[in-house]
């Protein structure tokens, strides 16, 4: 069974307001074994709806559309709804029931609009907006289910749990779709992919794999769809042992409760390490990552963005001498970097960047994209050289993600 949802409003064609409907509304469809075929945003035009539904109803079974229901001039859905399905307006006095009790809990006095939103297509199902005045609006033709909602977050969300979902879970024999997905870290899509060639070709019809690469990190889903929930689950499981023998340590975790991040606060937690950062490049991004978890402060103490030459001799108390022979952007700064960083926040583990984000190179001998990292353990220092490439963001989040893979071998290598 396929769905297609349909955002309506200028806003967000325009770059107003973010189209977050969409993802919540596809993984709650998701959940009951609905497929999203298609996801469309459309101007608040009456031409323009009517087009997109009669396309959706060629390519779905049901319809989901979001916005354009409130009571002013600029708000047609629920008038080209009509239009749609050859209808007429009539009172719904339900609904202006709920409308008048609810501005009475607010002070507010009725107005014209009250009957205006009132007024609902005769051939609609009346859903019920607990908490706002735009009724939700569901309608059945040639098979086919559409389902008008307002395009408030917290209206819409409400409406899809307390009466969309229940709705199609009683009126289909949904199947299940089952979604695991793979964190990798530390090679790029290609290579994976050229690793996962023959592997990949073996895959069971009813499992799709696909890549889902990002600067920092590389996601690897499993989608399976079938009437078995468990025998779905039992078959991707089998087949994530198999990825585990062929990519060994750039599997960190599953889903995104295994960020490294998450993998690295855990795992310090459990062992009583301490770490501390000194940043230059990454200008704060590592400690960012790490404070994002619940839990940080058990082992994180503290961070120095260390970002101008003057701040790392006088703060970090890097040499003069060094700096001027390497450059800042050298193996042999981020090296006392991260010594200096050790002692400076006592810690077991220090991580410390160095490099040229870019776009200039900032007096350095080193092209952008250059970043070195330096971890520091109580067994010595470890130092690698990169080049992340273009452009600045890439470098910080790549860079950033480096760290911690080789603060995670480090600890592993020496726990």
């Amino acid at each position: 069974m396929k769905a297609e949802i349909i955002t309506i409003g200028d806003e967000i064609l325009i770059g107003q307001i973010t189209d977050t409907n969409s993802k919540w509304i596809a993984e709650r469809l998701n959940e009951i074994g609905i497929s999203v075929y298609q996801i469309t945003s459309i101007q608040d035009d009456r031409q323009h709806i009517l087009k997109a539904l009669a396309e959706a109803e060629k390519n779905a079974d049901i319809i989901l559309l979001t916005g354009g229901l409130g009571p002013t001039k600029d708000d047609i859905t629920k008038h080209t709804l009509t239009a749609y399905f050859n209808d007429r307006l009539v009172l719904n006095e339900k609904v202006l029931k709920h409308i008048r009790e609810l501005f009475a809990r607010m002070n507010f006095a009725p107005t014209d609009f009250d009957r205006q939103q009132a007024m609902l297509p005769e051939k609609a199902v009346a859903l019920e907006n607990k908490i706002g005045t735009a009724a939700g609006m569901w309608f059945e033709k040639n098979g086919k289910v559409f389902v008008s909602m307002p395009g408030v977050p917290t209206e819409m969300k409400g409406l899809m749990l307390n009466e969309v979902l229940p709705r199609l879970k009683n009126n289909y024999k949904l199947p299940y779709i089952v979604h695991k997905t793979i964190l990798t870290y530390g090679m790029n899509e290609s290579n994976v992919a050229s690793l996962l060639e023959d592997w990949e070709n073996q895959l069971p019809d009813f499992i799709k794999f696909a890549y889902l690469p990002s600067y920092d990190r590389l996601r690897l889903r499993f989608t399976a769809h079938g009437e078995d929930k468990q025998m779905l689950e039992d078959a991707i499981d089998v087949e994530i042992k198999k990825l585990h023998h062929i990519l060994r340590d750039l599997i960190v975790g599953v889903d995104e409760n295994d960020l490294i991040e998450v993998v690295l606060n855990r795992k310090m937690t459990q062992k009583g390490i301490t770490l501390s950062t000194a940043e230059s490049c990454t200008g704060g991004n590592i400690a960012k990552m790490i404070t994002a978890i619940p839990g940080a402060s058990n082992f994180f103490t503290g961070s120095l963005v260390a970002y101008s030459a003057k701040i790392k001799e006088e703060i970090l108390k890097i040499s003069p001498d060094t700096i001027k022979k390497y450059t800042v952007v050298s193996k042999e700064v981020v090296q006392e970097m991260a010594l200096k960083c050790i002692k400076l926040f006592q810690t077991d583990y220090a991580v410390a960047t160095t490099g040229n984000a870019g776009p200039t190179t900032d007096k350095t001998d080193k092209s952008v994209g250059v970043v070195f990292i330096a971890i520091a353990s109580p067994n010595g220092i470890s130092v690698e050289e990169f080049n992340f490439g273009q452009p600045r963001e890439k470098v910080i989040r790549r860079a950033s993600a480096k760290a911690l893979e080789m603060l995670k071998k480090e600890i592993e290598k020496n726990t």
